[in-house]
């Protein structure tokens, strides 16, 4: 993992293409605008894992259905 330092108003460049520049700096926070061709996904990354925990639960769930199972109460709700 390359680590570097940046001041606000600095930029980092990837590839010619992603632009990336630290807009804000408060406490503990560092707020980050990115500038990339549409076409290039940007996610955070506690979101994608929500997503992948979440399709695993509805992957087992239909599992379940499929050899006649049941759907815990837990995971319903």
């Amino acid at each position: 993992m390359l680590v570097l330092s940046r001041k606000r108003g600095e930029q980092i460049v990837i590839a010619d293409l992603i632009r990336i520049e630290v807009v804000g700096i408060e406490f503990t926070k560092v707020r980050l605008g990115f500038d990339a061709p549409k076409d290039i996904p940007i996610h955070r990354l506690e979101l994608i894992e929500r997503s992948m925990r979440s399709g695993a639960v509805v992957a087992r769930q239909a599992h379940n259905l499929e050899v006649g199972g049941s759907i815990p109460l837990s995971a319903t709700s």
